[in-house]
């Protein structure tokens, strides 16, 4: 299979790149990188792979005459290219709706084009909202509250219409909150690690009572590798981490692996929309192509605060 990995030098999608490499995922033949190298996109994530193990190229997925070259040697597209910090899209929201809105849908219109075998769409659990009991399945209602998850909404919805109206192979897959190593410390863990690291304290939103489904982001990519391989034309798959944790429950956790108390918290402001709690069943997933979880959050979590103390020469630059 060839493979185009959009938004392959960010977290998620590097980890996946990285595992297609050193075998943990098999049955990829070659593998094509697209990424704008925005902020959040970084050479260094791959620079640890053999240079002939992959292509890189540098570029947009909103330029249609680069995703038409792309496309047309490519058997699957993996789309992991997005805008996705809740916070940026509440002030920069123009930005969101051209990458995950705009730069979708270019890629779904070549890939039809040219006869692109599977496309599958990375979304996120965000999409549906906020839930006070129980869990989402993939029939749940798209109810996004933020800039960031209309946005993923939207692009799932565009998803749904090139199937439908086009026949695509297109599977769509909604994850909960990924954390590990090669997170942009702009996010929850890794501000939170680095912060401590250079002995600053941890800005909690709120009463700190908004809760997150963890997944790590080895589990994640085993998930959606399942999904290219053994997934159906037109369906959704929620891939959750099964380990629910309100924001003060996670910071203490936190804290207590590196050795602070809650002197070291300050509480900050609420987000604007801050939804309450997040969380997704992966009954169908695991049901359907045999997806679990493998990394205990305990595990995870040391290792990837680990990562962090050893690789402080890859995020103190990108720290503001």
């Amino acid at each position: 299979m060839r493979l185009l990995v959009t938004g392959g030098a960010g977290f998620i999608g590097s980890n996946f790149v990285r595992r297609i490499v050193d075998g943990t995922l098999s049955g990829i033949s070659s593998i094509t990188v697209l990424d704008k190298l925005t902020y959040a996109g970084r050479l260094s994530n791959l620079n640890m792979l053999p240079k002939d193990s992959f292509e890189f190229i540098k570029g947009d997925i909103c330029d249609s005459t680069l995703i038409d070259s792309l496309t047309k040697k490519s058997d699957a597209v993996i789309n992991f290219a997005a805008e996705s910090h809740v916070d940026r899209s509440i002030t920069a929201a123009r930005d969101f709706v051209e990458t995950n809105i705009l730069g979708t849908q270019t890629l779904m219109s070549y890939a039809l084009k040219n006869e692109v075998s599977t496309f599958v769409q990375v979304s996120t659990d965000e999409v549906y909202g906020t839930i006070d009991e129980g869990s989402w399945s993939e029939e749940s209602p798209l109810l996004p509250n933020s800039p960031y998850s209309a946005s993923k909404a939207s692009a799932d919805l565009i998803a749904r219409s090139y199937h439908r109206t086009f026949g695509l192979d297109v599977r769509v897959t909604r994850c909960s909150n990924n954390y590990g190593p090669h997170q942009y410390p702009e996010k929850v863990i890794p501000l939170f690690v680095t912060n401590l690291i250079d002995g600053k304290k941890v800005p909690l939103y709120g009463n700190g009572l908004n809760v997150r489904d963890w997944l790590h982001v080895d589990d994640h990519c085993k998930g959606i590798h399942a999904v290219l391989n053994k997934g159906k034309p037109g369906q959704i798959y929620n891939i959750g981490g099964g380990r629910e944790l309100n924001n003060r429950e996670l910071t203490d956790t936190i804290l207590a692996l590196m050795g602070r108390d809650s002197t070291s918290i300050e509480y900050v402001e609420d987000r604007l929309g801050h939804d309450l709690r997040y969380s997704v069943s992966h009954e169908k997933i695991s049901r359907e192509l045999g997806y679990q979880p493998q990394v205990t959050f305990e595990q995870g979590l040391l290792e990837t605060i680990n990562w962090y103390k050893e690789n402080e020469s890859w995020w103190r630059p990108l720290k503001i």
